[in-house]
């Protein structure tokens, strides 16, 4: 092993993690300082950087044709910017007293150590494989990486069999359902929850069972998968629960992720409640000038509880990454916060929230009154309106909105964007209704639906005033 020695004035910055958030805050800080004055060293135990993995179930459903359409920035041009990048290669230790990181080649099992003045630690998230006989059978794959992707697609073109059991219902889970409905599966989706898409409130996602069903998905709700039986071959053939068996030919594991923060546990890092870093509004860790975390190891602030929150999505890591640039660049940025805000789909079906469940409101001590409307995605007598659910919930004492919630079909998904832009500005659903959204038939009714709902919402609080 070796380590580096002295550099004379020139800094190093070294960055755990090739994707959103590491790579966004190498290439933010090569933007603001030149080679000559700040070297720039990233690690990645994977063969890609920069990629979409929120783009993954497209390429294995066959909307996205190459998976190279979800490399963002390749590793030959992170290099031509002067960026260091060693892929295959695994952080295994963090020294923060030595400032200096132990890295392992993944191929070879070398190992060295390199010394740090700044530190990005962007090592992401890992998918949740619970301990269950047959989970690492051939046939069960999980969903994570560019590697993962193709080793399900690899999979998908050498088995004989069309029977595909998804175990778990999030974005993820409901994502994948649509994927293998698009090559021709007979799907099934095991969920623990009572409902698909624990993200929504139950009777939200029950528009969703719903909406999979009539597409053909087979929904199993309120079931524990117990193990993974396998053939003579060894490979998984079934998903068993405490009742019965499903049939399978292959698994994919869509229970969600946990933050991977390991390392930084093991080098004594502040964590929080959901095992994620602590950062500041400069994404430094926490009591550590020198170190910066971001993306799906990470938790961040709710606007609107204000709480810690472990929310794992490309569109922070890559803000997160930024701030973080610009910081270990020299500048100065603030990442303040998040609300919630994510959008989804199964076939037609979009899918979307923002701010707090109900059970969140709860959670947080907060009183509030809830509105449901039903409405269209334009003007009735349009050609193409098509039918929109809206769920609101609004602070019962102040009228502040709280949450919205929508599942609808063309044009639903990204209306709770404007949700998400009042819950920011702590709007009240009073103050919601005068909102000057644009109108015209084929994009809207007069009252655009989120409008609606925030009226209905306002009667509510008033009712509840009485």
């Amino acid at each position: 092993m070796n380590m580096s020695g002295a550099r004379g004035a020139r800094e190093r910055m070294v960055v755990i993690g090739g994707d959103a958030a590491g790579m966004s805050a190498a290439s933010q800080a090569r933007r603001l300082r030149d080679p000559e004055e700040l070297e720039i060293v990233a690690f990645e135990r994977g063969h890609f950087t920069s990629f979409s993995a929120c783009g993954i179930p497209y390429w294995v459903g066959g909307d996205v044709t190459d998976r190279d359409q979800l490399i963002a920035r390749t590793p030959q041009e992170h290099r031509a910017r002067a960026i260091g990048l060693r892929l295959r290669t695994e952080v295994t230790e963090i020294d923060v007293p030595g400032s200096r990181v132990r890295a392992r080649d993944v191929d070879s099992g070398a190992e060295s150590w390199t010394s740090y003045d700044k530190l990005v630690i962007a090592t992401g998230a890992r998918p949740i494989r619970p301990p269950l006989p047959g989970v690492d059978a051939p046939g069960v794959h999980g969903v994570q990486t560019l590697d993962d992707g193709q080793a399900l697609l690899d999979t998908l073109a050498a088995t004989k069999g069309r029977r595909a059991v998804v175990v778990g219902a999030g974005y993820i889970g409901v994502e994948m359902a649509e994927a293998l409905i698009n090559r021709g599966y007979e799907v099934t989706v095991v969920n623990s929850g009572p409902e698909p898409m624990s993200t929504l409130d139950p009777d939200m996602g029950r528009l969703v069972h719903r909406a999979m069903t009539d597409l053909g998905i087979t929904m199993v709700n309120d079931a524990e998968v117990t193990r993974l039986p396998t053939g003579e071959d060894g490979r998984v053939r079934a998903v068993a629960t405490e009742d019965t068996e499903y049939p399978a030919d292959v698994v994919v594991l869509g229970i969600g992720v946990r933050p991977e923060t390991a390392l930084a546990k093991a080098a004594g890092l502040p964590l929080g409640d959901h095992d994620g870093l602590l950062t500041d509004l400069a994404m430094r860790v926490r009591g550590h000038e020198n170190i910066w975390a971001g993306g799906d190891c990470v938790e961040v602030l709710d606007l609107v509880s204000g709480r810690e929150r472990y929310i794992a999505l490309g569109t922070h890591a890559n803000k997160h990454g930024q701030v973080i640039g610009t910081n270990a660049g020299g500048g100065y940025a603030t990442f303040p916060g998040v609300v919630g805000t994510a959008v989804s789909k199964v076939c037609d079906l979009e899918i979307a929230r923002t701010g707090l469940r109900e059970k969140d409101a709860r959670r947080a001590g907060l009183q509030y009154v809830t509105a449901t409307i039903e409405s269209t995605s334009r003007a009735g007598y349009y050609p193409g309106a098509a039918p929109m659910t809206v769920k609101m919930l609004a602070e019962r004492r102040t009228g502040r909105l709280l949450g919205t919630q929508i599942v609808g079909r063309e044009g639903a998904a990204k209306r709770v964007d404007i949700a998400a832009v009042a819950l920011t500005a702590g709007m009240t659903v009073d103050g919601m209704t005068s909102l000057d959204l644009g109108y015209a038939p084929p994009f809207s009714p007069v009252w655009d639906p989120v409008l609606v709902a925030a009226r209905k919402a306002t009667k509510a609080l008033r009712s509840s005033a009485l």
